[in-house]
């Protein structure tokens, strides 16, 4: 054949790309005849063309045999080719390997040059069977006469120390001796050694710190140096006396070293090392800062993402360091390496504080703005480009306009703000307003996350509410989320917050029924089932306060306008009856029923008569005389607004005490314990049915079919038997099923998914004369316009007339609101809150000495993304009493009783299941 060498292979497969299976097959057959012969050398071409072929992903396990023989040859060149491909193709399962233990040992004691191929190979093949029996021999090898030849014996001491650690107890002894070796290579590989098998247990090493110190401070080997400092990185931790010592020569090799990977190990050892403590600390963490801040700068993309991913570990200790150098960080959020990005929004969000946090959100919500479009060329300039071509100018914001990191820029503003339950927010107007902004601008789909932080947010913030509802009524009022509902990325969930916290505090609003046709226009139908149903209760809410505020108010005049508001509300409630979605139907049908009463209420509404009252206040007040306003005005609002909406503590639930005498792990229904041990196989109630139906029936005519095989033809026979004519039972069969009877009653009785029936069987006779006569028909009022009088939208709101105001304040607020955060939350009552640890915050990140009241001063409006403007407006002053949350009884999967310590004043009563939504 042609193809005798490896030079011929590689031609061959060249020249056959369109069918190189059928000329690696006629490849391989010629190989396997070339392996067997008894030539040396042809075995060993035979050997390399197996090598290739095994890199090209064919395998050669079949010819290990064979490479053992080549590797026994007595000729350099030809055992060189052998150890290759023990190289290739050995593991640990080789079988052949046990019979290279002998091979080995006498090539370690020939010739310098089939010890330095024995050497290579072995490091490769090497098992704890082999490192085990060549342990002694390859210690021997590091006094060998030749560099080359200990330097080996070194890496390969690595392998052996790896797959046979018990010889770490006779051979580190003589691995800390190379230490001190004169020739620069042996050190090197020894330092290289003991810097991998440091990493595993750096506190066995800790005798070599002498040895290590000296190279450090004597060699000029920047490799070697880089695995010196790598192995004091790992080192300094364990022993803190190394700190004080290794700073001088640390801090020297930063400010002199021109090597680039140098200086990155240096300073990444101070950080892993505990250097930067203490007063010599601050001075070489704020030179490692500067460093890594001029690699930031640095065109190398490499350079840029090892700074960032260290100095994110510097801001825990030195976060006002870090801060220094927050532009030159914020630049890199734009990059074009994804990778780099990230990283620089890994360390944003870990250097923000209470001071930054505004500077810092607002630059990088800046990047989620999109370049403003440039207006359309003329045609002047159009020709111009075509003659003249240019490349285009790039985008400063080109990079943020991916979906992906546009998603992941949103999430982390709301991460930076939302951490330790807003423990650096301190001014929450200022959020709300970036949560708003946010929505308009991220263009991805982050609406569910800003939806729950602004729930949240409000729920938290007292002082905070008033101006939330401000800022939700223009969001209701503005189209662009309903107009643009339906496509990727438009935050159309904002609006379920909005109608929520409108509806929830409404009475911050000075005319709520105002707000009601934006909540139930015919478009918020499109939207998902979950807005619409919230917008058809907060509008339900919204009513219900204007109608009871209209009552505290009445007058006469006010009739037309409720009848009017009445109807268009009954108008708009029925196109949401009909629904599909059944959430959104059974709501708005609800809803219906109860202003139907009402407007037939306020149809049978008569105004009353003058009665010649001298003091029309007392009669006012008199209880026996009826109100002089509609009843059903009063109808709404309790249903809402009984106990306000309060945050409740994560560990709520799992604090509630189990009451004595209660275990958990009894079943409910005793009797289903036993129904459950019975019906271990399915197939057995069907077959005690069965035999229950055959009792006291006569035997079946002769004439039956024949059983067929099947589950449909056994059904038949089944509905047969129990359709067959039955016989008259006899008095003892009679007792027995009444028996039977009353057992089943029985149990049905304690089954909680069975309803019972506990009335009479027999029907009782029909009194017509008792059923009450109601007079269901009446005059209805005619069909108006929703519009109010006496609340006019113009009056209540001046500078905007198309929207609803908040209450007006007859005193402009004169000092900022102090937010207070309610981070702990609602407990059930006679809980024993059991402190929590908490993990320490270092005291430059936490100028707040109470977690829980935080009353602070906010900084001055930034130029870009200013807050909404809003008028000023009185605070609500009083406050709904607390409720009080229990959780429901739950089955516990332990078989142990709980036992919590329950205040002496908790009544039995709290042991009760309050759930609120």
């Amino acid at each position: 054949m042609w193809e005798r060498t490896l030079q011929d292979l590689i031609r061959g497969l060249r020249a056959n790309k369109n069918d190189e299976s059928k000329f690696i097959g006629h490849a391989m057959d010629e190989i396997r005849r070339e392996i067997k012969s008894k030539d040396m050398e042809l075995k060993a071409g035979a050997v390399m063309k197996l090598t290739y072929l095994d890199m090209l992903g064919y395998d050669m396990s079949w010819a290990s045999f064979h490479i053992v023989e080549v590797m026994s040859s007595p000729k350099i060149h030809i055992k060189s080719v052998g150890y290759l491909g023990a190289v290739q193709s050995f593991n640990e399962d080789t079988d052949v390997l046990m019979l290279t233990t002998n091979l080995l040992k006498k090539d370690l004691s020939s010739t310098p040059a089939d010890v330095a191929v024995t050497l290579n190979g072995v490091s490769s093949i090497m098992t704890a069977d082999l490192a085990r029996d060549l342990n002694p021999e390859l210690v021997g090898m590091l006094n060998h006469s030749r560099p080359h030849i200990r330097k080996r014996a070194v890496a390969a001491m690595y392998r052996v120390f790896q797959k046979y650690p018990d010889a770490l107890r006779h051979g580190i002894g003589r691995l800390q001796e190379k230490l001190e070796d004169p020739d620069p290579g042996v050190v090197c590989a020894t330092v290289n050694v003991l810097c991998e098998l440091a990493r595993r247990d750096p506190q066995d090493y800790l005798p070599l710190a002498p040895q290590l110190f000296h190279l450090l401070t004597t060699s000029s080997n920047n490799w070697m140096l880089i695995k010196i400092v790598k192995l004091f990185g790992s080192l300094s931790p364990h022993e803190p006396r190394l700190v004080k010592k290794l700073q001088p020569p640390i801090t020297d090799l930063i400010s002199t070293t021109s090597a680039i990977s140098l200086l990155y190990e240096c300073v990444h050892t101070c950080i892993i090392g505990n250097m930067l403590q203490g007063t010599t600390g601050d001075s070489l963490a704020r030179m490692c800062v500067s460093k890594l801040a001029a690699f930031i700068e640095d065109p190398d993309q490499n350079l840029k993402y090892i700074a960032l991913l260290a100095m994110v570990k510097i801001v825990p200790t030195h976060p006002h360091l870090v801060a220094e150098h927050q532009d030159t960080i914020l630049s890199s959020v734009d990059d074009e390496d994804i990778s780099i990005r990230m990283r620089a929004l890994d360390l944003l969000s870990a250097l923000v504080n209470r001071d930054n946090l505004q500077s810092i959100v607002q630059q990088v919500l800046s990047h989620l703005v999109k370049p403003e479009s440039s207006a359309i060329p003329s045609a002047v300039q159009s020709l111009s480009q075509h003659i003249i071509p240019s490349a285009p100018a790039k985008s400063p914001g080109a990079p943020s306009q991916s979906t992906a990191y546009r998603l992941v820029l949103s999430q982390r503003i709301m991460t930076m703000c939302s951490q330790n339950t807003y423990d650096n927010v301190i001014d929450f107007e200022w959020y709300l307003s970036v949560l708003v902004d946010l929505a308009y601008v991220s263009n991805v789909d982050i609406g569910t996350q800003i939806r729950d932080q602004l729930a949240d947010v409000v729920g938290r913030v007292r002082a905070a509410r008033s101006y939330a509802v401000k800022l939700m009524v223009k969001v209701l009022s503005d189209d662009t989320f309903l107009l643009h509902a339906g496509e990727q990325g438009s935050c159309s969930e904002v609006l379920w917050a909005a109608a929520w916290i409108c509806g929830e505090y409404c009475g911050e609003l000075s005319a709520p029924d105002e707000l009601i046709p934006y909540l139930l226009q015919p478009e918020i139908a499109s939207l998902r089932p979950d807005i619409t149903a919230v917008c058809i209760q907060s509008a339900t809410k919204l009513f219900g306060y204007w109608a009871s505020e209209a009552a505290k108010q009445w007058t006469e005049s006010f009739l037309e306008d409720l009848k009017k508001a009445v109807d268009i509300m009954i108008e708009q409630m029925e196109q949401f009856a009909s629904s599909t979605q059944i959430e959104v139907q059974e709501r708005a049908a609800n809803i219906l029923q109860l202003l139907i009463f009402i407007k037939r209420d306020v149809a049978m509404y008569k105004p009353k008569q003058e009665n010649g009252f001298s003091d029309l206040s007392a009669a006012a007040f008199d209880p026996v005389l009826e109100p002089s306003f509609p009843k059903s005005l009063y109808l709404i609002q309790p249903l809402f607004s009984s106990h306000e909406l309060n945050p409740v503590a994560s560990i709520a639930q799992a604090s509630v005490p189990v009451p004595d005498g209660l275990d958990l792990d009894m079943w409910i229904v005793p009797s289903m314990q036993d129904r459950v041990a019975e019906e271990g196989d399915d197939g057995d109630v069907t077959e005690r049915k069965i035999r229950r139906n055959k009792k006291g029936k006569g035997k079946e005519s002769a004439n039956r079919m024949k059983v067929k095989s099947g589950k449909k033809k056994q059904k038949e026979d089944h509905y047969r038997e129990e359709l067959a004519p039955q016989e008259e039972e006899t008095a003892e069969e009679k007792a027995e099923r009444e028996r039977l009877k009353a057992e089943r009653l029985e149990r049905m009785r304690d089954d909680p998914y069975y309803i019972m029936d506990d009335q009479s069987q027999k029907p009782p006779a029909e009194d017509v004369d008792s059923i009450p006569v109601v007079r269901l028909d009446g005059p209805l009022p005619l069909p108006g316009i929703f519009l109010s009088t006496h609340m006019n939208m113009a009056d209540a709101l001046a500078e905007e007339p198309r929207l609803p105001g908040l209450r007006s304040s007859a005193s402009i607020r004169s000092t900022p609101p102090s937010f207070v955060v309610e981070r702990g939350g609602e407990m059930p009552a006679g809980v024993v809150i059991t402190p929590q640890p908490s993990t320490p915050v270092p005291s430059s990140r936490r100028q707040t000495p109470n977690p829980f009241d935080v009353t602070v001063t906010p900084p001055p409006p930034l130029p870009s993304f200013q807050s909404y403007e809003v008028p000023d407006d009185e605070l609500r002053t009083s406050t709904p009493e607390s409720i009080k949350v229990t959780r429901a009884k739950k089955k516990g999967t332990s078989t142990a009783k709980k036992k919590r310590t329950v205040k002496p004043e908790m009544k039995a009563g709290d042991e009760g299941t309050v759930v609120i939504h």
